[in-house]
């Protein structure tokens, strides 16, 4: 039997004072990825043996303080690639056509007539879809959706995948291409030295002002301040955005954009996809209990 202490308030990020104070009464703890688990925390509790995270990846968790403490911590492993390409092309439709503005209209009185050209937006069928990180999970099956849209796929990574271009009929262009001949430019890399602010000024300027840039990978990606700078100066069209450089905290400007679709870091969040995430933390934290190495602990010396 244990005790399971839960924060009712899924509404928003717990803040860290009271995530200190929680962590102080728990033998496991049990983050999200957005929870940062710093020295601070790890260090609030001497008896703390876990982080389980139900993050794929331990981007907010210090690691190094948490294996010297001899805390184990385990993550999950990568399976959100279809929820989050799901997301990607809704962003993408959602930004093209003007969904949000149309909604806010509606809900505000006004109809401009299913003829009018007031809220015309631009068609997906038929333009040319080129993927950042294209070769990954998220960006194959955003592109077998795309697909479907009868788009032309384009594609860049380090590394070409001739089996995804077999499969998928993508073609490998270099990234300056792929911002040249880009209708909408979707971005699945992930986030290392190489790709922070991978998409600045430059990158926007070789863009086409017609082309939209959708973003469900990691915020830093994009320069944010040469985002900003792209709408603003109508560099490019817009911009379908679930993360962002400093989550939560967004830009102002770009909240009042409305050729701008936000949404907060949704990638993952369908039920069924969360069902089996919690399942796997569960898992990670019964083989603690039980003694074992979990199987998905990123510091296993902890055990040794």
């Amino acid at each position: 039997m244990a005790e399971v202490r839960i924060n009712a308030d899924s509404s928003r990020i717990m803040p860290k004072d009271r995530l200190i104070r929680a962590v102080k009464s728990c033998d496991i703890l049990f983050s999200l990825l957005h929870d940062r688990i710093d020295r601070a925390v790890l260090a609030a509790n001497p008896k703390l043996k876990a982080v389980a995270s139900m993050s794929i990846t331990p981007d907010n968790i210090d690691v190094v303080a948490a294996t010297r403490r001899g805390i184990a911590v385990t993550v999950v492993p990568p399976i959100v690639a279809e929820a989050t390409a799901d997301l990607h092309i809704g962003l993408m439709i959602a930004v093209a056509r003007n969904l949000v503005e149309g909604d806010r209209m509606v809900r505000a009185g006004m109809f401009p007539g299913s003829q009018s050209n007031h809220l015309a937006g631009s068609l997906l069928y038929g333009k040319t879809i080129g993927l950042v990180g294209g070769g990954g999970r998220i960006g194959r099956a955003t592109a077998r959706r795309a697909r479907g849209f009868g788009m032309r796929l384009l594609y860049w990574s380090p590394r070409r995948k001739p089996e995804a271009e077999k499969e998928l009929g993508m073609k490998w262009v270099s990234l300056e291409e792929l911002l040249r001949e880009s209708d909408f430019v979707s971005l699945h890399p992930p986030l290392n030295a190489e790709t922070r602010h991978m998409i600045s000024d430059r990158q926007f300027a070789l863009m086409k002002p017609t082309a939209f840039i959708v973003n469900t990978a990691r915020g830093p990606v994009i320069d944010e301040k040469a985002l900003l700078r792209a709408l603003k100066t109508k560099k490019i069209a817009g911009a379908g955005l679930d993360v962002f450089e400093h989550e939560p905290r967004l830009p102002a400007a770009l909240k009042r954009m409305k050729n701008v679709v936000l949404t907060p870091h949704l990638g993952s969040a369908v039920m069924e996809v969360r069902d089996r995430m919690a399942n796997i933390v569960v898992d990670n934290i019964e083989a603690l209990l039980a003694g074992r190495v979990p199987p998905n602990c990123i510091n296993p010396q902890v055990f040794a």
